[in-house]
């Protein structure tokens, strides 16, 4: 990988990248494109005009939502991410703009396409930072722990789906049907998928330089968000694949289904067996001479004639002599 990345050129282009700072403009494009996020859920609107501070600590929980969680499952204190305060302020002063501002200035401009794409192509440069930082710092208290180092790297990078839940309980909405591990979205499994690459390079198990994965993570992660966008698809380029493995690995029959399955189908046996020699003596009686059905159904007639109304019983001996007319 490293060859080919030298003999593209790509090698200074990816220090640059690893090199390159978020704040501000690349932090404001991700608290943008979250608040937007956060507006454009349903009922978010109107939280807004009715509790402005409920709205506010939902926005902070969309942008610092990463920090939190990894923060917890670190045992460090939750209110930690909130101690910077310019990013805070910032993000605050986003969070007015794109509910408050007055004609929508800031969402209807953000909302244009072009703009957008440019937005959340710059979000998804920071996702790459996020989980890379999540994974460091994993990594700088747990030694060689992979599934640490993977667990906080994908709570740093996908905080804000992980949390959901919370941050709609804020807002007065309980939905469990909705949580990330039941059905995970698609920045949800890219940051599970970039939180693996880097555990497994920090950890030396991954042969690839880290500044070199950083620019194939967030070149791959900002060209397919923008494909999606322009196509309108939702659906992970990895659908394929992961159908593949979940019918190969989680599909599997239980060790008792065989047995199920001939218990059943033995049943279905006896009851198809008790059932057929009603079929061919029907068969049989009704393939034989009209006169001798005729007879039969006009002999039970006059059976069932005999424990009725005189009435009834007129009528069965009737029809007992037109049947034996019809025989003649």
């Amino acid at each position: 990988m490293m060859d080919v990345l030298e003999a593209l050129r790509l090698d200074e282009l990816s220090h640059g990248l690893a090199n390159l700072s978020m704040f501000p403009y690349f932090d404001m494009a991700h608290y943008i494109v979250s608040t937007m996020a956060l507006r454009e859920q349903p009922g978010a609107l109107e939280v807004s005009r009715v509790s402005p501070l409920a709205c506010w600590f939902s926005s902070m929980l969309f942008c610092f939502g990463g920090a939190v969680l990894s923060g917890i499952m670190l045992a460090e204190p939750t209110v930690a991410p909130l101690s910077n305060s310019t990013s805070v302020l910032l993000a605050s002063v986003i969070w007015y703009l794109v509910f408050y501002c007055p004609m929508d200035l800031l969402y209807s401009c953000a909302a244009l396409l072009p703009l957008r794409l440019v937005l959340s192509g710059m979000k998804e440069v920071t996702r790459t930072w996020k989980v890379l930082g999540g994974v460091t710092q994993a990594q700088s208290k747990y030694k060689d722990s992979l599934l640490v180092m993977i667990a906080i790297g994908w709570a740093r990078g996908a905080g804000g789906g992980l949390i959901s839940n919370f941050e709609q309980l804020v807002r007065g909405v309980w939905k469990p049907e909705s949580n990330e591990l039941l059905k995970m979205s698609y920045p949800t499994k890219i940051t599970l998928i970039g939180a693996v690459l880097f555990a497994l390079q920090q950890t030396h198990y991954l042969p690839l330089q880290k500044h070199h994965l950083m620019l194939v993570y967030t070149v791959f992660t900002v060209v397919n968000k923008s494909r999606m966008m322009l196509t309108g698809s939702s659906t992970s380029p990895f659908a394929p694949i992961e159908s593949a493995l979940y019918k190969t690995l989680f599909t599997g029959h239980s060790p008792y289904a065989a047995l199920t399955e001939e218990v059943k189908q033995a049943c279905i046996d006896n009851g198809t067996t008790t059932n057929k020699p009603t079929a061919p003596a029907a068969t049989k009686e009704s393939s034989g001479n009209g006169s001798t059905s005729g007879q039969q159904h006009v002999t039970d007639s006059a059976v069932r004639g005999r424990n009725s109304s005189p009435k009834a019983k007129e009528a069965s001996e009737n029809a007992v002599t037109t049947g034996c007319k019809k025989t003649d």
